[in-house]
């Protein structure tokens, strides 16, 4: 019997999904779970696919290779999408992606499935990874295919077929939200309209900062080739570390954004996220760079960022010129190495101390004391140069 491999969340979509594609396709499908951290219950997976008639169902742990390979790199290279946005959902994408296709290669699958609206941005960072590793596959995309327009059409079909619906914090059909060891975003409803204000209960990874301790909480990061590998002096796992880092954040109310952002295909939309230990990493990490790389190094990351973090957001991970801006960001990587203390405080976070063994920052240089090694008639004629420039 043919075969589709179908990302599967176990939510509503998908549990759909799953049921039409039987439905419509007369194939077997195979339901693929990658594990990077998001909350989930893996019995309960198991179960619902196995009611709505999978044979076969394939539960990856990819965590570490999600934080190792996928995060890190990104928070070497700082990306803010549009100043604001940690790229949680977008970064995601492109692992399971890669691992679907694999997977289909594997047990000659003739295609591959995802839940992604027809509206959104990740049916397009899906499809895209598809095409990379599997150029002859084929991409299914129920939001693009199927008569059900809407959100209540989806909860009808999934009445009549018995395909449990769940419920939210109020008892209602849940929010769209998107799940991961680095974020949380979600969207929908009442967070349609830009001028309502967030619920308190839709937020999983962080504390309002009325609720925060009154406490500020010290961490050292270690960072080693441009990558965190310890927290307060403890080496771990990227997993490990990130997971720790959520824990701190999230207890102090660090990593909440509110945006209205220009999605690939040009709608306008409006997402709540939360990156408690992904905030602290960039901020830790610039501050680390702050005295490790030199200006010219620093100034053209700070250039490139704005053009790499689109990339990501628009599913071009794989891409040819994101490989070679990683390679400008990375150019120096070795030279960031140290420890950075911050002091974490009601969604504040505030630099201690950086410490390195790393030359680029001269405390002979810099002294108010010592000025013998500093030429400063050079100044004027530094100065005068650049007069000439101005009036150009």
């Amino acid at each position: 019997m043919k075969k589709i491999v179908l990302a599967y969340s176990g939510g509503l979509d998908t549990s759909i999904i799953l049921r039409w594609l039987q439905e419509n396709y007369d194939s077997e499908v195979v339901a693929y779970t990658a594990d990077i951290g998001q909350i989930m219950n893996k019995k309960k997976i198991i179960k619902n696919a196995k009611r709505l008639g999978v044979k076969k169902i394939i539960i990856e742990d990819l965590k570490n290779i999600f934080v190792k390979d996928y995060v890190f790199p990104m928070i070497r290279a700082h990306a803010l999408y549009e100043g604001m946005y940690y790229l949680g959902t977008s970064i995601a994408r492109p692992l399971i992606g890669k691992r679907q296709v694999l997977i289909a290669k594997k047990i000659n699958a003739f295609a591959v499935s995802h839940g992604a609206t027809g509206k959104g941005n990740d049916q397009v960072r899906f499809e895209l990874a598809y095409s990379y590793f599997g150029k002859k596959i084929k991409v299914i995309a129920p939001w693009r295919e199927w008569k059900l327009e809407s959100r209540s059409d989806l909860i009808k079909y999934a009445k009549k077929n018995k395909i449990p619906i769940p419920k939210d914090k109020k008892g209602a059909p849940p929010f769209s939200v998107d799940d991961n060891i680095f974020h949380t975003s979600t969207e929908g409803k009442v967070l349609e309209n830009p001028k309502n204000s967030a619920p308190e209960f839709i937020f999983q990874k962080t504390k309002p900062l009325e609720r925060t301790p009154n406490t500020a909480s010290i961490v050292k990061i270690g960072f080693k080739n441009g990558d965190a590998i310890s927290v307060n002096n403890k080496k771990l796992k990227p997993e490990k570390l990130l997971e720790k880092l959520n824990l701190i954040g999230g207890k102090n109310g660090v990593g909440r954004v509110d945006l209205v952002e220009n999605r690939f295909l040009g709608i306008k939309s409006r997402g709540v996220y939360e990156t408690p230990g992904g905030t602290i990493l960039y901020f830790a990490h610039r501050a680390m760079e702050s005295v490790t790389l030199d200006k010219k190094t620093m100034h053209l990351k700070d250039r490139i960022m704005p053009e790499y973090a689109e990339l990501v957001y628009n599913g071009y991970w794989f891409s040819k010129r994101r490989f070679k801006l990683q390679k400008i960001v990375d150019k120096n990587r070795k030279l960031v190495t140290g420890q950075v203390v911050l002091k974490i405080y009601k969604g504040n976070m505030i630099i201690l101390s950086r410490q390195t063994k790393n030359k680029a920052y001269s405390m002979k240089k810099v002294s108010f004391e010592e000025n013998k090694s500093f030429n400063k008639k050079k100044v004027e004629k530094f100065i005068n140069f650049h007069a000439i420039n101005l009036k150009k």
